[in-house]
């Protein structure tokens, strides 16, 4: 069948299961689609809307779709009154000398004149002197100048006027800044040079006569060489500190960074073509694809998961240069072009929002208050593929709504993904709290259901007799502090190995049992069973474990205990051991098709495990922390995958194990993550709280918790610096008698003792939250959620209205 891998299960050699509500799937042809009422595709203009809404980069955890960011908070200081004080006083100072120095009130005036110049420019007995030669005509000019700069150099640097002038400045950003700096350059260049009738701030004059007075006449003048570095000089002076205030050269390489980069590529989408229109397509030449999924799009025959959809094709194959390839596909199916192996295009039901194209689902809004960062401050919260592969831990109680409001839109959002082709989802449902309607599945299993259509893979389709005999081993007695896992799976692999080469395949469970159990008649069977060419050996795998028999180092007995809670009537069929039949494929008649956890790795499929329930309480337990165990080993096997396979563990209570918290740590670079749920840390060993919050990336504590947990979560979210401000007040002793009364009549008018204030503020390390705050403080329908992406990106906890 030529469907360019529409519909192939291409690089597995198994069929891909139908959905769960649909019929059993065909040994041979297409699987059947899905009628158009369920797939619901989005109306033409509300999928327009969709695809052109803007969705600017945010920090992780932000839901982006038609995200605004929060402009920079413009942080106006005020000028404190002794501020002000302290630039005027100065001024007045200043103001008052620089009169007395004009009206010759200055004291020793005329002697500091006189010890600055010649005496051969003054006659001597008179106050001033009486002019003999022309310099004495212009040296009161220049000094009275360079006293007054001298003054206002002294007074500014007293009143700290340049910090007035920057605290001005401050409030004009960039280029705003250094275009008000730059004009007020010009006005200064414009006060200091004599452009047209002198110059009215005598700066220029001032050094002009002073070189002359200096060089002893005006000839110096004449000099080109000279008057260029006077005028330079005096350019200088005005120039740097306007530049200095203005900023201008961090703009200036800016501007020139700006330059270096270039126009924009001709490749590049004009900014103006919407998403609708499919801008990247067109670039690329794709005009005719772009054209039919256009038409798609406004005719209504294209939806949401068909955009994602499309948009992950495109990616892959242009990283591949199969353009041709893209084209011929889209012109031959059109929004159906890499469809779901089920055939589905979208879910039955959904009870979220999402966004395809950034694969995120919204769980909710944070907070607008002070200690929220201001990126957050408002802003919704969401969850996409990029933080679930870093594995997620949710606890809280029933109560808290946990399951309603985190795991079934996480389900929901991996389901939608799985149908775009992006990710393989398994979740496991708590007995009786089903995480989805089972037509948003391809495969339902139920234990204990004989109307159950799948039963599981009691081994995961393992070959090797030590890594099976190391995963079941997790499953039964991974909980147990008593039993070593490695002892027992090295016990059990003593077993189903040679079973294996006797029979061609794994032991079932009852037949497991009996050899766990030591019966002699099992353990003849088995050994007259032996292949002949492989008989000693074999034998010498088995010879420990009969000598360990009946022993106190027999583990035979925990384990066939542990096994019985699987091997009953309400099990029987349910578990296969591998043989002919395989994951997805036909089953004999009466059986129920067997599923393996390694078909996550080869399919986006959609997976629901329901935990037995009434009276298989343990056994629900034990099944979970099997799956968990033989999730973690097919996620972490195999080469590279295209898409992201994630287990989603409702109640993992008792499934968590040292070994699992050890295997979790190592998914992210797998491509793989798990999402479990606890209705308390309690629920887990002690020695585990620790390791297991540090081994996910996110974390997300719910209201209810009690206060055990609250110190767990805080101690895994740590401290952080905050500035503390302590107002003490010191009651004021006099010394002075009339103080004293002043402050007895004080007092008794206002009741009052006379106090003073002392301000400390001081930086100091407080926990982000604390356990008191956790446990009592979180109103219903609120969590604490922290997030970590699988590039490092981090949000640091924060307060998440789950009902926004």
């Amino acid at each position: 069948m030529d469907s360019d891998g529409m519909r192939d299960a291409r690089g597995t050699r198994r069929a891909v299961p139908c959905p769960a509500s649909g019929p059993p799937p065909m040994p041979q042809g297409p699987p059947p689609t899905v009628p158009p009422a369920e797939r619901a595709p989005l109306a033409a203009p509300s999928l327009v809307a969709w695809l052109d809404a803007p969705r600017p980069d945010a920090a992780t955890g932000i839901w982006r779709f038609g995200h605004v960011p929060p402009k920079p908070a413009k942080r106006r200081l005020k000028l404190a009154p002794a501020t002000v004080a302290g630039a005027a006083i100065p001024l007045v100072i200043g103001t008052v000398l620089w009169a007395m120095w004009v009206q010759g009130l200055f004291p020793y005036k005329s002697a500091l004149i006189r010890l600055v110049t010649p005496d051969d420019w003054w006659y001597a007995g008179s106050l001033w002197g009486v002019e003999t030669v022309w310099q004495t005509e212009y040296v009161g000019m220049v000094v009275d100048n360079i006293f007054f700069a001298l003054l206002a150099c002294c007074m500014g640097y007293l009143g700290s006027w340049p910090a007035l002038v920057r605290h001005w400045l401050g409030r004009w950003q960039q280029p705003a800044r250094a275009a008000v700096t730059a004009v007020g350059a010009v006005l200064g260049l414009f006060l200091v040079f004599p452009f047209f009738e002198g110059d009215p701030v005598p700066v220029y004059t001032t050094v002009v006569v002073l070189l002359a007075l200096i060089n002893g006449g005006w000839d110096v003048l004449g000099s080109p060489m000279v008057m260029f570095l006077v005028d330079v000089g005096v350019a200088l002076m005005v120039l740097l500190p306007c530049a200095r205030w203005g900023e201008w050269l961090p703009q200036f390489r800016q501007w020139t960074l700006a330059h270096r980069a270039g126009p924009r590529p001709k490749n590049e989408p004009a900014a103006t073509a919407p998403p609708s229109q499919w801008p990247l397509l067109r670039a690329a030449g794709q005009t005719h694809a772009a054209d039919l999924l256009s038409a798609e799009v406004l005719a209504g025959r294209m939806n949401d998961v068909d955009c994602a959809r499309v948009r992950r094709a495109w990616d892959s194959l242009q990283r591949e240069g199969r353009l041709v390839s893209f084209t011929d596909t889209v012109l031959r199916h059109g929004a159906a072009a890499w469809a779901h192996p089920s055939g589905c295009r979208d879910l039955p039901l959904r009870t979220s929002t999402h966004d395809l194209l950034t694969g995120q689902v919204r769980i909710g809004r944070c907070g607008t208050e002070e200690k929220v960062p201001t990126a957050y401050r408002g802003a919704g919260m969401a969850l996409d593929l990029a933080v679930l592969g870093t594995s997620l831990l949710a606890v809280g109680p029933p109560e808290s709504a946990r399951t309603e409001r985190l795991t079934v839109p996480i389900v929901e959002s991996l389901a939608l993904e799985a149908l775009t082709g992006a990710c393989a989802v398994l979740t496991v449902s708590a007995p009786g709290t089903p995480t989805g309607p089972d037509g948003a599945f391809d495969v339902v299993i139920r234990p204990g259901d004989p109307g159950s259509l799948y039963g599981l893979h009691l081994y995961a389709e393992v070959t090797d007799p030590d890594e099976a005999a190391s995963v079941l081993a997790e499953g039964l007695v991974g909980d147990l502090q008593s039993v070593d896992t490695g002892r027992a799976a090295t016990a059990l692999a003593q077993l189903i190995g040679p079973y294996r080469a006797a029979h061609g395949r794994f032991p079932t469970v009852p037949a497991l049992r009996e050899l766990l159990e030591g019966r002699p008649e099992a353990l003849s069977a088995l050994v007259d069973a032996l292949p002949p060419h492989e008989a000693p050996a074999l034998r010498r795998e088995l010879d420990p474990w009969v000598r360990r028999a009946g022993t106190a180092l027999d583990i035979g007995p925990v384990l066939a205990d542990r096994l019985s809670r699987l091997d009953r009537p309400a099990f029987r069929d349910f578990f296969d051991a591998g043989d002919e039949t395989g994951a997805g494929g036909d089953a004999p008649a009466g059986r129920m098709r067997p599923f393996s956890l390694r078909a996550l790795g080869h399919h986006p499929l959609r997976v629901r495990i329901d935990l037995p329930d009434h009276g298989h309480e343990e056994a629900a337990q034990m099944l979970a922390r099997l799956v968990l165990a033989q999730f973690l080993a097919v996620a972490r096997a195999g080469g590279a995958r295209s898409h992201f396979v994630c287990l989603v563990l409702d109640d993992a209570s008792g499934a968590v194990t040292p070994g699992a918290v050890r295997a979790v740590q190592r998914l992210r670079s797998h491509n793989a993550g798990v999402v479990l749920g606890l209705r308390s840390l309690g629920d887990v060993p002690e020695a585990l709280h620790g390791p297991l919050l540090g081994a996910v990336g996110c974390r997300v504590a719910f209201s209810g918790i009690n206060t055990w947990d609250g110190r767990a979560f805080a101690e895994a979210w740590g401290t952080e610096w905050v500035e503390t401000t302590e107002v003490a007040q010191h009651t004021v002793f006099a010394d002075q008698p009339i103080t004293r009364a002043l402050h007895a009549l004080r007092k008794l008018v206002t009741g009052k003792a006379v106090t003073t204030e002392a301000v400390t503020v001081r930086q100091v390390e407080r926990e982000r939250w604390s356990a008191s705050q956790l446990a009592h403080e979180l109103s219903p329908g609120h969590a604490v959620l922290s997030l970590t992406s699988v590039k490092g990106e981090h949000a640091p906890p924060l307060l998440v209205d789950l009902r926004g």
